[in-house]
């Protein structure tokens, strides 16, 4: 995965914009807050079916970038399995950056 997303997710975590954990970001989701939903590859099948339904019915892009440990390294924690990113301006970023990515693949 390219390091700038990886800078750009740190970045928005040291800025306050993002809701770490599955209860925050399905409570920034339901509060109209989340842009952006970032879920663990190895996310468990009941957390995953949660969060892709939450999204698919408020319209919300879900980006899968890597593991648990990887995505937790990027925002000074041990793990993270879904985050909710609450700020347009990162969301839109990190969409852009992981779109850069994946054709690049």
């Amino acid at each position: 995965m390219n390091p700038k997303f990886w800078g750009m997710l740190s970045l928005a975590m040291r800025a306050g914009k993002l809701a770490v954990g599955e209860d925050k970001a399905t409570e920034a989701t339901r509060g109209g807050k989340a842009c952006l939903l970032i879920l663990s590859q190895d996310a468990g099948n009941n957390t995953e079916k949660k969060v892709t339904d939450m999204a698919a019915f408020r319209n919300i892009p879900i980006l899968r970038p890597a593991d648990r440990v990887r995505i937790g390294q990027a925002i000074g924690k041990e793990f993270a399995v879904a985050l909710a990113v609450t700020d347009a301006g990162f969301a839109e970023q990190l969409s852009l950056l992981f779109s850069q990515e994946t054709e690049n693949e």
